[in-house]
């Protein structure tokens, strides 16, 4: 099949479409290369490094899965669990949170309130590392501001505990599940709602049989998205609890450090392979509730 312009001789579509194509693939290539750079490389030498053993006595490295073994026993295993049981119920907690939130914004008639709560949302969802963990301690501390006024060292508070962590990340994760949700929120149509009414549901009953059935890939999808970020939260966790509270990250970074036995020292980058795996499965969940909401809410 040919294309023929006026003037000029029969182009084949065939070497049009080559033609075409081929600026597209330049602009796209300093992306592709920045990937395989910024993300490929590091993660085949993870993935050597997690597979990789060295003979203390030769000192001759060899392929063994001792490492990644060793990452799911004793301690590895305890902060690994750790972190899953701190993500899992940091992100409940603020999706049960945000979605209420998220709602009053959407239906609030004031649009500069809507507009400022979507702004502070969007700062304090990246408010995170040591400046958020300096704050925390300044206020709720064992010397914090309100533990003192409030007296709460006598009601037995420790901000240094998995519940005081949990309330931490809570900070950055319920204005993050309100700018996941909030789209969803604002694809409720409301002939739904009046056509329940006039079916003499409640609000109640509108919300149980039609808004959360609806909303529920939505809800999902930013529980796991919470999920994923409070899974790979580092930087807060090491500025307050240290070692106290046991988490995947924490021990990734002592054994960079060097803080393992000898001959352990690739268990880092196996326990960096357990979290991707953690990761991906994450990512599984989250892409097919993602399409299904789009569905729903277009």
């Amino acid at each position: 099949m040919t294309a023929t312009l006026p003037g000029a001789a029969a182009v084949p579509v065939a070497s049009v479409k080559r033609r075409g194509r081929a600026p597209g693939l330049l602009a796209v290539l300093p992306l592709i290369v920045f990937t395989v750079i910024a993300f490929g490389l590091p993660a085949a030498a993870m993935l050597n490094g997690a597979f990789t053993v060295k003979d203390q006595a030769t000192g001759a490295a060899s392929y063994s899965l001792a490492n990644v073994t060793t990452s799911l026993q004793g301690p590895y295993l305890t902060a690994l669990l750790g972190s899953v049981k701190l993500s899992a119920v940091s992100a409940a907690i603020a999706t049960a949170v945000g979605l209420p939130l998220a709602h009053a914004v959407v239906t609030s008639r004031f649009r500069a309130l809507r507009e400022a709560v979507l702004t502070a949302s969007g700062v304090l969802a990246n408010f995170g590392g040591v400046p958020l963990a300096f704050a925390f301690v300044a206020t709720l501390g064992n010397a914090g501001v309100l533990t003192r006024h409030l007296g709460l060292t006598d009601a037995g508070w420790d901000l240094y505990s998995f519940w005081g962590l949990v309330i931490v990340y809570l900070y950055f994760l319920i204005p993050l599940m309100v700018l996941t949700i909030t789209p969803a929120l604002e694809g409720l149509r409301s002939q739904w709602r009046e056509a329940a009414h006039n079916n003499g549901a409640t609000t109640l009953q509108y919300w149980l049989h039609v808004a959360l059935p609806v909303l529920a890939p939505s809800l999902l999808g930013g529980f796991v998205l919470l999920f994923g970020s409070a899974f790979a939260a580092y930087a807060t966790a090491a500025a307050m609890v240290g070692s106290s509270v046991p988490l995947v990250t924490l021990q990734i970074a002592d054994a960079l450090s060097g803080n393992v036995l000898v001959g352990q020292e690739n268990v880092a980058l196996a326990l960096s392979l357990d979290m991707v795996l953690v990761a991906g499965l994450v990512m599984a969940v989250y892409l097919p509730l993602q399409r299904r909401s789009a569905r729903w809410l277009a």
